[in-house]
C-alpha cells in the first residue's frame, strides 16, 4: 500500500470522468466541467461528443486547458458543427444531450442549483455572482446532470437562496408540472469526499459512496441537510497515478484549474 497524495479539486474532477460513458454526448459548463470533459476524452471515452453552449459541437480538446475561455480556438477545434447558441440549447431540448455537467454554488436535497446569488434578495443580494448562462438549459433538459461542488456545510443547504437550474425542484412530480421532459434531471453530485444520486421515489439527494478512508459521518457532518443513505455506501478510490499525470502534465500544467486543499488516502 501506498499513499497518494492529491487535492480536492483532482478528486473532483476524475470522480466526474469516471462517471461518463463511451459513445454519448455530454452538454459541458464553464470550468471544472471542462476539465472533467477533457480528462473523460483522453482516459476514457474517446467517442464522447462535447457540445458548448455557444455553439461549438463535437470539437476535440486543445491542451493544455486555458483559464477562462470558453468560445475559444481551444474548445472549437475540428469541431463537427460550429453554430450559435440556440442550436446548441435545440439540440438539448430536443432530447440529443444524454448528460449535462455544471458546477454550482448552492445545491439542495432535491439538487436544485444556485449560481446567481448568496443572501438578501435578487435586487438587493449580498453577494451577486454569474447565474445561469447556459445551467438552466443544461439542468432542464439533458437526460443527466451532473454537478460538480466542493464539499462545504455552506454550499448543501435545506432551500438555496435562488433556483438558477432546476434540480426536482420540491419533489416527485413537480419537473414534469414545470414542464420539463419526463426522465431527465439531476443524476449525480460529485463533491471532494462523496458520490450522491437521487433516490427514485421521493427524488431526494442519496449518497452513494465515499473517499476511501472517509467515514460517512464525515461527509454527512459538513452538510446543512441529512442526505438519504444507500443500503450499501461504495468506496471511490483516490485519483490514479495516470489521472494525476495526465492532468498535471498535459491539461493543466499551470494548476489553474485542479489547485485545492490537499487530501490523502491509500491507493
Amino acid at each position: 500500500m501506498r499513499t497518494i497524495e492529491f487535492t480536492d479539486t483532482e478528486f473532483m474532477i476524475a470522480q466526474g470522468a469516471r462517471l461518463i460513458d463511451d459513445g454519448k454526448t455530454i452538454f459541458v459548463g464553464w470550468g471544472i466541467p471542462q476539465v472533467v470533459a477533457m480528462l473523460a476524452q483522453k482516459l476514457y471515452v474517446p467517442n464522447v461528443t462535447q457540445l458548448f453552449e455557444f455553439g461549438a459541437i463535437g470539437p476535440q480538446s486543445v491542451l493544455p486547458f486555458v483559464r477562462g475561455t470558453m468560445g475559444g480556438p481551444q474548445n472549437t477545434f475540428r469541431s463537427l458543427q460550429w453554430l450559435n447558441m440556440n442550436w446548441a440549447f435545440s439540440y438539448s431540448a430536443t432530447g440529443y444531450m444524454d448528460y449535462g455537467m455544471l458546477g454550482a454554488l448552492q445545491v439542495d436535497p432535491y439538487g436544485n442549483i444556485n449560481s446567481t446569488y448568496l443572501g438578501g434578495t435578487f435586487a438587493n443580494p449580498e453577494r451577486r455572482f454569474a447565474g445561469s448562462g447556459g445551467g438552466n438549459q443544461v439542468a432542464s433538459h439533458c437526460w443527466k446532470t451532473i454537478i460538480v461542488i466542493r464539499h462545504e456545510g455552506r454550499r448543501f443547504v435545506p432551500k438555496v437562496d435562488f433556483i438558477t437550474s432546476p434540480g426536482y425542484l420540491d419533489g416527485p412530480g413537480a419537473r414534469e408540472k414545470a414542464g420539463l421532459p419526463r426522465g431527465t434531471g439531476p443524476h449525480r453530485v460529485v463533491t471532494s469526499k462523496a458520490l450522491f444520486g437521487f433516490d427514485g421515489e421521493s427524488r431526494k439527494m442519496t449518497l452513494l459512496s465515499v473517499l476511501r478512508g472517509v467515514s460517512v459521518e464525515e461527509v454527512v457532518k459538513d452538510m446543512a441537510f441529512r442526505p438519504l443513505l444507500a443500503p450499501e455506501i461504495g468506496e471511490i478510490p483516490p485519483p490514479t497515478d495516470e489521472e494525476l499525470r495526465v492532468l498535471r502534465e498535459e491539461i493543466d500544467p499551470d494548476r489553474f484549474i485542479i489547485r485545492g486543499a490537499k487530501m490523502y488516502a491509500i491507493a
